[in-house]
């Protein structure tokens, strides 16, 4: 074997066992944050499949269960009505009044709190597009929750 294909066999194996854990990486599944977002602040009271059993005794009776809305609708996901059910821009009986904190006023906050300087002017970082994307996820969750 010449210096050359040993330099070359070598330059090939270091490749091999730099990009191996790279590889790996690549291969573990994504986080998955809109089911991140229904564990933490839906399936309390929706419960863990979106049926409306979840654990949490609502003072307005069981909380709607998640799975139907498409079949309610003739087939076809509401996703605008979600959305706007999420983000407190509709309004809905089972979320108590406008005072009660809606999930979008939610996120918004806490966007606001996590990336906060002292204007609200020099950050790089949208708050109003952290919230968008939580909502979007989430309700992309509640789609796959529709019974087939």
């Amino acid at each position: 074997m010449t210096i050359t294909s040993k330099r070359t066999l070598a330059a090939l194996v270091g490749a091999v066992m730099l990009g191996l854990p790279l590889l790996a990486q690549a291969q573990q599944k994504a986080p998955d944050l809109g089911k991140r977002e229904y564990d933490a602040n839906c399936a309390v009271c929706h419960g863990a499949k979106g049926k409306g059993d979840g654990p949490y005794p609502h003072p307005l009776g069981a909380a709607a269960n998640l799975t139907v809305l498409a079949k309610n609708n003739g087939g076809v996901f509401p996703f605008q009505a979600v959305y706007e059910y999420i983000d407190g821009t509709r309004e809905a009986k089972a979320h108590g009044p406008r005072a009660m904190p809606i999930w979008g006023d939610d996120y918004m906050r806490k966007a606001r709190d996590a990336y906060r300087d002292e204007n609200y002017m020099f950050s790089p970082y949208d708050p109003h597009l952290y919230t968008r994307t939580r909502i979007l996820a989430l309700t992309e969750y509640v789609y796959r929750l529709q019974e087939k």
